[in-house]
């Protein structure tokens, strides 16, 4: 699929949210060129009009992440279709972790991995690099030498560093570069073997569970060791209230500590990875089988609460595609892990349509809230006049039933297949570039269709959309 290499759009009379620019109100938003401009007194001929009205204008979401699996599993996913997926959930900055084979672990392999981004990615990619050598939890890596390769933090992600000493080291020798070190926070000794929440889901399947103290273990010690070297702590996929509480109070000390919530971790509970077969028997739904686990309805709500209240900076995808094989088998053999990326934004105002939980913090832990983790001006996502167009439009009222045969991941692997959500992206411009657009409802909004330059397919891999407006 092509990306069109510049644009001229008007949009009318949209939502505009852009919570590093303090904006949320109605009005225009015009790109010139692909450069975000104020409204000249004249716009050039040829420019696309887009109706907006009912539509929210933000900027490029930025997702601290997500596995792109490449290299070594292309078989799962690959940078190319990573990145076009990424930009069809309205991400316009990734950051993809280095559970690959090889893992990034060293300068030489983040260099061999920014060809491959430069290459392929439709979005922009920021590489996490790993905290310990092969990701085995024993020595550390080259910090300074892979900060000067440019990747955006340190993360055994799959892995709970486990040595305290390793990851002290870790945060002291991270902080004087800017960088935060991001744990898989589980003590991954009290999970082994198991496949979902303990708790009474389990207790009905019979099948071994995984404890939330095994979160709040870890997330107490990686808090203990931020306050000791003043090192910068993000928590990976938090899950519990009590961990929540844990990061409220730290940060009310003044500890440096930051946390991500998953979008299924907001709206899916445990009662989810279970299903009654067509005799009345409970069975596991490996679709559902993710690390952490879906955990109780308490705990979603808390986790939620602590988006809304500013606990949890950022909603982060953790989209971890697999092929059908891999989520196939019994509950202990399926993988762990859901494709995300097209989902992410309506599950999120899915699930925020279920609380008090604002459209506008939604946006803020899409795009100024997981900036504001990376380092310093590393990522700034903002509808600046001037900038290149790095942007999203959506419906946030517009529902929909989730279609895995529509996405553009390799990945297939989702709970959410056959459910209805709500919110849906019709079109992400990064760097002044369309990298996705639903032309169908371009068409509607417009009366002419975002094509080609090279008079090929539009990128739209979505089904049409008939009367979206009035779906409302």
């Amino acid at each position: 699929m092509t990306i069109r290499s510049t644009v001229n759009v008007v949009f009318h009379d949209a939502r505009v949210i852009d919570p590093l620019l303090g904006r949320d109100g109605v009005g225009d938003v015009v790109v010139l060129d692909g450069i975000i401009v104020e409204r000249p007194g004249e716009v050039p001929a040829g420019c696309v009009h887009v109706d907006c009205r009912g539509l929210v204008i933000a900027p490029a979401f930025v997702d601290l992440h997500c596995h792109l699996r490449e290299p070594g599993f292309e078989e799962k996913e690959t940078v190319a279709s990573g990145t076009a997926a990424a930009a069809a959930g309205g991400f316009g900055v990734v950051c993809c972790m280095p559970n690959t084979r090889p893992p990034l672990d060293s300068a030489a392999r983040a260099d061999a991995f920014s060809e491959i981004v430069r290459r392929d990615a439709r979005v922009r990619v920021l590489p996490i690099a790993a905290v310990t050598l092969g990701r085995r939890g024993q020595a550390l890596v080259d910090i300074r030498a892979l900060a000067s390769a440019g990747v955006a933090g340190f993360s055994d992600d799959g892995d709970y560093v486990a040595d305290t000493v390793v990851m002290r080291d870790a945060l002291s020798q991270a902080m004087g570069l800017g960088l935060p070190v991001i744990d898989h926070a589980q003590d991954g000794r009290l999970v082994a073997g198991g496949v979902l929440n303990e708790g009474h889901v389990a207790r009905r399947l019979k099948l071994r569970g995984m404890p939330a103290e095994a979160e709040e273990l870890a997330v107490a010690r990686n808090i203990a060791l931020a306050r000791l070297t003043g090192g910068h702590v993000h928590i990976a996929h938090i899950t519990t209230a009590r961990a929540v509480e844990m990061v409220r109070r730290a940060r009310n000390e003044g500890v440096w500590v930051t946390a991500e919530v998953a979008p299924h971790h907001m709206l899916l509970t445990d009662d989810d990875a279970m299903m009654l077969d067509s005799t009345g028997v409970p069975r596991f739904v490996n679709q559902a089988k993710v690390n952490p686990p879906l955990r109780t309805r308490d705990d979603v709500a808390a986790v939620v609460r602590g988006v809304s209240e500013g606990v949890i900076d950022a909603i982060a995808t953790d989209h971890a595609p697999h092929t059908l094989e891999d989520k196939s088998g019994s509950p202990g053999e399926a993988a762990f892990g859901i494709s995300v990326f097209e989902t992410a934004l309506a599950s999120a105002l899915t699930a925020s349509e279920q609380t008090d939980l604002s459209l506008a913090r939604v946006v803020h832990c899409l795009t100024a809230g997981p900036a504001a983790v990376l380092k310093e001006g590393m990522v700034r996502p903002c509808l600046e006049p001037g900038s290149p167009a790095s942007l999203v439009l959506f419906d946030p009222e517009t529902k929909w039933t989730v279609d895995v045969s529509r996405f553009l991941s390799k990945g297939r692997n989702t709970p959410l297949e056959g459910r209805t959500l709500q919110g849906r992206v019709i079109a992400t411009f990064v760097d002044g570039s369309c990298a996705f657009v639903s032309d169908s409802v371009f068409g509607e909004r417009t009366g002419q269709r975002m094509l080609n330059p090279d008079g090929g397919d539009a990128v739209d891999p979505l089904p049409d959309i008939p009367n979206a407006t009035q779906e409302r």
